[in-house]
Formats: C-alpha cells, sequence, structure tokens
C-alpha cells in the first residue's frame, strides 16, 4: 500500500479499470464480469481500487460494479471507487448509441454529454444511484476533459468550453466540502491538458493517459509531474502500452498502424522485444515498471476483459525489472540517455 498524495487514501499500486464492464468492444456474460470483480479481490489486499465512469457502456459499468460488488458481499470499506464524471445515461432511441459508435456492444440506454456545475451533479447522483445504495465513489473527476476542449472550433469556443470545466470542478469540490467525496482528480490523454486544469483546480490526484511511458517520455512532462508530486498530488499512470501496441496489437494509442506506413514504431518495438528476451523480461512488465519509476507514481492502472489476466497484471506490477535492462535500452537509444528516475 501506498499513500495517494494528499487524498488522505491508501492504495495498492494496481488499479483496474472498468470498461470491459460496460461492454466495451464485446459484450461479456455477466457471470464473467462477476469472476473479473472476484479476483480483483482475490490477488489485491483492501482496499481494492477500480475506475469507472458513466460513459462506460452508458452507466453499465457502474451498474455491473455495483451489482458484482453486492453479490460478492464486499464490504463498503474495502473498495475505493473512482467515477469520472460528464456523461449521463439517456433512453436509446436509435438503432445504436450515439456515442462512440462502434465501440459499445449490445446496450439499452445512451449517453450525452453534460459537463457544468448541474450536469456534473446530476451525473454524480446517476453514478450513485447505478452502483446501489452501498457503495459511493470515493475519488471524483471530470471525464476526458482533453477530448471536451477540442470540441473548440475557435479560441472564443475554448474559453467556453474550459469555463464549463471549472464550473464542473465548482461542483466536485462542493461534494468534498460536504464530505461526499475523498478528493477530486483529473485524468486525460493529453497531459497539457491535465495541467491547464490544475492551474484553476487544487487538485488532490492525477491520472496520466497515453503520456508517460517507456516509449514516450518527453522531459517538459516529467518536469510537471515532478511539479506536481511537489505539491503532494497522487499520480496515477494509464495506458501504458500505447494501447496495446507495445505488447503486440496492430493499434497504436487506439489506432490502426502497419510496418509499411508506420516502420519506425515497428523498428521500436522489435529492437525492445529482443532486449526484453534477452533479460528474460515480458515487454509489458517491462512497460509497467518504467511507468512507476517517476516520484509521485502510486499506482498503475490496467484493464483487461479476461478474469484469467487478473492475476498476471497484479503480478506485473509487483515484477522487480533489472536495472540493467533499462540500462540496454537507454544504450539503444529506446529510452531516452538523460532520463533521470530509474532506481527510484
Amino acid at each position: 500500500m501506498k499513500k495517494f498524495g494528499k487524498t488522505g487514501l491508501e492504495i495498492p499500486p494496481i488499479i483496474f479499470g472498468t470498461s470491459a464492464l460496460g461492454n466495451l468492444y464485446m459484450a461479456l456474460p455477466e457471470e464473467t464480469k462477476l469472476k473479473i470483480v472476484s479476483e480483483c479481490f482475490r490477488h489485491v489486499s483492501r482496499p481494492v481500487v477500480f475506475d469507472s465512469a458513466g460513459k462506460y457502456g452508458a452507466g453499465l459499468a457502474l451498474e455491473m460494479l455495483g451489482k458484482c460488488l453486492q453479490k460478492l458481499n464486499v464490504n463498503p470499506g474495502d473498495v475505493v471507487i473512482s467515477n469520472k464524471l460528464g456523461w449521463i445515461r439517456k433512453p436509446l432511441t436509435t438503432p445504436e448509441p450515439t456515442f462512440e459508435q462502434g465501440v459499445w456492444h449490445d446496450l439499452k440506454y445512451d449517453a450525452e454529454q453534460r459537463i457544468s456545475y448541474d450536469g456534473i451533479l446530476e451525473c454524480w447522483n446517476q453514478g450513485n444511484e447505478l452502483l446501489g445504495e452501498n457503495y459511493r465513489p470515493q475519488l471524483l473527476s471530470v471525464h476526458d476533459p482533453d477530448e471536451y476542449l477540442n470540441q473548440a472550433k475557435n479560441e472564443s469556443e475554448k474559453k467556453t468550453l474550459l469555463h464549463n470545466i471549472v464550473d464542473a470542478y465548482r461542483a466536485l469540490a462542493d461534494l468534498k466540502k460536504q464530505g461526499k467525496a475523498k478528493a477530486i482528480g483529473v485524468g486525460a490523454k493529453n497531459w497539457r491538458t491535465i495541467e491547464l486544469i490544475s492551474e484553476h483546480v487544487d487538485l488532490d490526484w492525477a491520472m496520466f493517459a497515453n503520456s508517460l511511458t517507456i516509449m514516450n517520455h518527453p522531459p517538459e512532462l516529467l518536469n510537471f509531474m515532478a511539479r506536481l508530486n511537489n505539491k503532494g498530488v497522487g499520480i496515477i499512470n494509464s495506458a501504458v502500452f500505447h494501447g496495446g501496441f507495445l505488447t503486440g496489437s496492430n493499434f497504436f494509442d487506439y489506432k490502426p498502424v502497419n510496418p509499411e506506413s508506420n516502420a519506425s514504431l515497428f523498428e521500436w518495438r522489435d529492437k525492445f522485444r529482443t532486449i526484453c528476451k534477452k533479460y528474460n523480461v515480458l515487454p509489458s512488465d517491462a512497460c509497467v515498471g518504467f511507468g512507476m519509476t517517476p516520484p509521485g507514481v502510486v499506482a498503475i492502472s490496467l484493464n483487461t476483459s479476461n478474469p484469467d489476466r487478473i492475476k498476471d497484471n497484479v503480478r506485473s506490477v509487483m515484477a522487480e525489472i533489472p536495472i540493467e535492462l533499462y540500462k540496454e535500452l537507454v544504450d539503444a537509444g529506446l529510452i531516452s540517455k538523460n532520463y533521470p528516475h530509474f532506481g527510484n
């Protein structure tokens, strides 16, 4: 267990994503979803931490998480739930949901974005209803603020959208003051958005996705993470495989790639795999281990639709990576020669 910044919580080094509970990419049977949640408690010390959102399956992930926790008779004190707010369930009036078409399967509801003071409170209330009366989220944030800002067609629109985000965080701050939440955070794929929001909001925690990886670790990002750590902001690292590419898929940051058009990516991965094999280290373990090296990083968020992968994910987070492997990756030009955080 590690102290999670200034949140007042102590959490394990792994956080479990719940998008699979919302039928991301495929519809899973309820018994499989129950086994996923059960395996998390089987392999991790309490409290077990789950990251969810009203957007995941139009609230299905929250609903299933609550049902699974109830079926497993989990003590509310043995679980920490993070709910990313900003999308609310609504009736499905079209053949398929209107948000992220083709991504979520067999949904009975649609979802729409609500980022404002009142909208966030509406999302929070609905999320609580979906989780059930025994479980409440302790960690709150606004979901995908970077994607929300990207809707702006000009600077004037961007200012308006940023104002809406700040208003949404004002609602979260009020919930925290009322004792209805432990901590307020932010998660984004574009770390510059986290930096922007940190200028307007007193954050307790931050989740970086597709940002700090063994392949990509710019010094300006490391400097920003150091500033957050100095302020006591707990840091979670997420999407450390670049959408699965570093562990073997042909999707990089969730976009399809191929050796003909993206030769440099595949060359990097081939060299990376060769060096990992030399040290008998799984590429996934090296990615996770590197993602934990910056000061302030408390946990890695990992997601799976396969219950049998839970044990492997936990082992990956706990694996010790030989410093010699990292040094050889530096010598091969795969890790920046100026990377400062090995051995922390």
